[in-house]
């Protein structure tokens, strides 16, 4: 990884005052990139323009306001689920301002985000954690337009994710499909698509998700040399298993 601050810091001080002088310039620019964050030189250029670089726990709250504002209005419900998602995440009242700003700063859609979420694809749950926070944005209004739903599957592609895997987790906060966690009948129909029960531990229904995630994925089975229909099959039996296990966590109110 390339810090500027200790490569200038350690090339102006080689300038001044020879191998001293480097050692010396690479520590405070070493102290300048841990506190101005500076991970690149992209990071640098941005800094220099006058726009901080975002934290992690910004950057989830540039990609909500930009989704919020990118209809063109930010609605009341906009503003209710993003307080939501600060709720949900036990922030402090210092990280509430952090992300109330970042949200603003979204709403404007300067940001080059492709960088910071190339980096967050090597998190895995922090890359599906962000792509689900965004579709309860999405659907917070009632509605999925054209333009979220395309932010959101680009946002998608730059965490490693397939298009059809973005898309699939747009029917777990559909509106239309809520009033199915109320019906037991449809419960108990996801309790046994996972192969558990009503009294299985948490723990044990994320294996037993994941487990079928695995063996049941497109990718694994495009590549087994199976047929189109065969890895269409595959692709709707991923958006069931995805909507079962949101149901059953919903229902079972766990993480």
């Amino acid at each position: 990884m390339l810090w500027p601050g200790t490569l200038i810091g350690a090339g102006v001080g080689f300038f001044v005052a020879s191998i001293p002088g480097a050692m010396l310039g690479a520590l405070l620019g070493q102290a300048l990139d841990r506190r101005a964050q500076l991970q690149s030189w992209a990071h640098l250029r941005e800094a220099l323009g006058g726009r901080s670089v975002l934290r992690n726990d910004e950057l989830l709250f540039v990609l909500l306001g930009r989704l919020a504002k990118s209809n063109g209005r930010v609605l009341d419900g906009h503003i209710l689920q993003a307080r939501r998602e600060m709720q949900s995440l036990e922030m402090t009242e210092a990280a509430k301002q952090r992300a109330i700003a970042a949200f603003n700063r979204g709403k404007s859609g300067h940001d080059p985000l492709r960088r910071y979420l190339r980096r967050l694809s090597v998190q895995p749950h922090a890359a599906e954690g962000v792509l689900r926070a965004c579709w309860r944005m999405v659907w917070a209004d009632g509605r999925a337009g054209t333009a979220e739903r395309r932010l959101v599957t680009q946002w998608g592609k730059w965490l490693g994710w397939k298009s059809y895997q973005v898309q699939a987790l747009a029917a777990d906060y559909e509106p239309a499909k809520r009033p199915l966690a109320n019906s037991s009948q449809v419960y108990q129909e996801a309790l046994q698509l996972l192969g558990v029960t009503a009294d299985t531990e948490p723990a044990q229904i994320k294996r037993a998700y994941r487990r079928l995630l695995s063996r049941h994925h497109p990718d694994k089975v495009a590549g087994s040399g199976a047929t189109a229909s065969q890895v269409r099959e595959a692709t709707e039996m991923t958006r069931d298993l995805h909507s079962a296990y949101t149901l059953i966590r919903q229902r079972r109110d766990f993480r």
